[in-house]
């Protein structure tokens, strides 16, 4: 609608509607920017303002053997855990995307049910689970709770991607001689690679975060970052959990802006199509 044209109502309308987004805005960026200047406080408590500019809390970080190893841990469960849901859900999707059957669409309410059930639910029957088979307190059972914990963002992401494909390469690319894994590596895959490299980014998001299953089923040797941050807010409260969470608002931001690089290619790629 033209600016010209708008009656007082709707300019009002859209202004309230701009304060409201901005306030919201503010609301969940707000925890953000009280946190990340507490890590460079000098000062040994949560206070404002800050006495001072200091790395000390990064440099307590870093030189911790409280700390450091709960990030190599957090590296050693989150990579294989996002190649396990990368591969199972881009599999799943492909199937659900390529076969049509009764109860298609309760089979893919159970694929993506770790995303909308809470997650103390999915722990507990996790650890239940686990339990028996000895997959508790060690990396392999953490791994493929977080594998599962991932892979609906990953068939989520990979079947948006499958909804604007041609299928008619597939049947050309048949029609040529190419093999089904010929015609899935030449034809498919570079043109649903961003969208399965999103949803390997978001995979490995929700494993690196992740703390609610971590503190069922990690043992004292796979604490992951989140774990060893809340227990350092139930033990003995410091400032170096402000920079271990400015450092993970950091990889926040940079899975965010890879998803959204992804997102853009993914429109001219389509666009090029």
């Amino acid at each position: 609608m033209n600016r010209g044209t708008e009656t007082p109502g709707q300019r009002f309308a859209a202004g309230a509607l701009a304060l409201l987004t901005a306030l919201v805005l503010v609301f969940l960026v707000a925890p953000i920017l009280i946190i990340v200047p507490l890590s460079f406080s000098s000062g040994s408590f949560f206070h404002y303002p800050l006495p001072g500019f200091s790395l000390r809390w990064y440099q307590d970080f870093f030189a911790s053997t409280f700390w450091l190893p709960s990030v190599w841990n957090s590296l050693i469960v989150g990579i294989p855990a996002t190649v396990l849901a990368t591969l199972l859900g881009t599999l799943a999707a492909l199937g659900m995307w390529r076969a049509r059957f009764p109860g298609q669409r309760l089979l893919m309410a159970l694929v993506i049910s770790p995303m909308v059930v809470p997650v103390i639910i999915v722990a507990v029957g996790v650890y239940f689970a686990f339990a028996p088979l000895g997959l508790n307190d060690g990396y392999a059972g953490l791994i493929l709770a977080h594998a599962t914990l991932g892979a609906p963002f990953v068939v989520v992401t990979v079947l948006a991607t499958l909804a604007g494909f041609d299928r008619t390469l597939l049947r050309a690319a048949a029609s040529l001689g190419a093999r089904p894994l010929t015609t899935f590596r030449r034809v498919m895959l570079p043109l649903i690679l961003p969208g399965v490299t999103s949803g390997a980014v978001f995979a490995f998001a929700a494993s690196f975060d992740e703390v609610v299953v971590a503190l069922l089923i990690a043992g004292p040797g796979q604490r992951t970052l989140p774990r060893q941050m809340f227990a350092g807010i139930n033990d003995n409260i410091s400032l170096t959990i402000t920079a271990a969470a400015t450092m993970l608002i950091a990889i926040s931001l940079v899975l965010m802006i890879a998803v959204d690089a992804l997102r853009r290619r993914s429109a001219r790629l389509r666009l090029a199509g």
